[in-house]
């Protein structure tokens, strides 16, 4: 084996041995005899599996149709009856190894055995139980492997050679081991972060006591929390000093805030926007800008309007500080509109208010408080008489509540049932010097 490799000549190496200890264990009554005990063990499993898992799923599983969080509980254990066979498999071994270990002196295939049967119990658990995708993939990729090599007995010998390659990166200096295993660590932390702060969202916008800026304040200081504890956490696993994370972060925050001004500036204004609260999700808002819409979201770098039409307007939080806003709304609060019209000269103009007002508030969006409809003489007018109907609505007329167009329409029957005439313009044509 001169001149292979150091890995090749160590693999070669684990060959040969295991080459050794299998035909000793081939030629040795006591491993035989071992061998015996585990396939007892294996199928003593398999009878008492078969007779106990069906009274597991009658005691452990919930009645059908069964809500809640006990039934969820319930139906969560039920998941785990794949481990039963290889987990029974191993406490019968467990039982056998001591007094094989006494009768003969010996129990490495028993001990083998063992790792054995916690493989499969990690194959079940890969296999069967995990149904997120992403946990499946890390079963499959990382627990399965890992468990093989514990099996054969190679993962102490893996584990040190990983140990004694290192990495350094300034004055922080980890090894492959500690890299491969804050890999592991943070794939699983960030997705249970991921997950906890998905279920913290949820309960926190549940919450209909907070005003919604104070939700959003909330979910965003929770996912901060979260993710920043699952950092550190990643951090201590890998075994990095944290003293000389604090440098280079501070040395990094100089460059960010140097050349990420504006970044900055709108974290910072999205913060005070949360908690002021003065614009919100769901408000109707202009900007000096022209940018006008329905707040749908706030994140911690821009707001997101979305017009009448469907289209998302991406606004930097920062404009809504330093810029005049216009907010025509509050989560739903009452807005007044009008709408103009006209009546003809002939018309016995002191009847128009009781024909209009009746009408428009028979509309069901017209709201009677703070005040129902008011029909007002604006002037009179070329061709007619200008009047024009005030009315309150809860909401926005921003071009998907067409409030006015079914306001008008309320108008031009009211007026046509009344028997109203509705001028229009009239033009005298004088034409001087005779006709050709």
């Amino acid at each position: 084996m001169e001149g292979q490799p150091v890995i090749v000549a160590r693999a070669l190496g684990y060959l040969a041995q295991g080459w050794e200890i299998a035909a000793g264990w081939l030629t040795s009554p006591a491993a035989w005899s071992q061998f015996g005990l585990l396939l007892a063990s294996w199928v003593l499993a398999r009878i008492a599996a078969k007779r106990l898992a069906p009274h597991l799923e009658r005691l452990i599983g919930p009645k059908p149709g069964a809500t809640g969080p006990i039934a969820a509980a319930r139906r969560f254990a039920l998941r785990f009856l794949p481990l039963l066979l290889p987990l029974l498999a191993y406490g019968f071994t467990a039982l056998g190894e001591a007094f094989t270990r006494q009768v003969f002196g010996s129990g490495a295939v028993i001990a083998f055995g063992k790792r054995v049967f916690l493989f499969l119990a990690a194959r079940a658990f890969a296999h069967d139980m995990l149904r997120d995708p992403f946990l499946r993939l890390m079963g499959r990729y990382v627990l399965i492997p890992v468990m093989a090599l514990y099996a054969l007995g190679l993962l102490p010998a893996i584990t040190d050679w990983l140990e004694s390659l290192t990495l350094e990166l300034g004055n922080i200096r980890f090894s492959v081991m500690a890299l491969a295993r804050g890999a592991i660590a943070g794939s699983l932390l960030f997705w249970l972060g991921g997950w906890s702060n998905r279920q913290s969202a949820g309960y926190i916008k549940a919450q209909d006591a907070l005003r919604p800026a104070t939700r959003e304040l909330a979910v965003k200081a929770a996912e901060l929390a979260i993710f920043g504890a699952a950092f550190l956490l990643v951090m201590s696993i890998m075994g990095i000093d944290l003293t000389a994370i604090a440098v280079i972060g501070g040395a990094l925050g100089v460059g960010i805030g140097l050349g990420l001004q504006q970044i900055a500036a709108n974290f910072i204004s999205g913060i005070i926007l949360l908690v002021e609260g003065q614009t919100t999700v769901g408000d109707f808002v202009e900007l000096d800008g022209g940018e006008r819409g329905t707040i749908v979201r706030m994140t911690a770098r821009a707001c997101i309007l979305e017009t009448f039409d469907g289209r998302w307007i991406v606004v930097p939080n920062e404009h809504f500080i330093t810029t005049r806003v216009v907010n025509y709304s509050d989560q739903g609060s009452a807005n007044r509109y009008e709408v103009a019209f006209s009546v003809s000269y002939d018309t016995e103009i002191t009847t128009v208010p009781g024909i209009i007002a009746p009408a428009v508030a028979a509309l069901p969006f017209v709201l009677a408080a703070p005040e129902g409809p008011d029909v007002e003489l604006r002037g009179f007018g070329e061709s007619g008489i200008d009047f024009a109907v005030e009315y309150w609505v809860n909401g926005i007329d921003d071009g998907r509540n067409k409030y006015a167009s079914q306001v008008l329409f309320a108008v031009w029957n009211a007026l046509k049932a009344a028997g109203v005439e509705i001028p229009y313009p009239h033009r005298v044509v004088e034409i001087k010097g005779g006709m050709a």
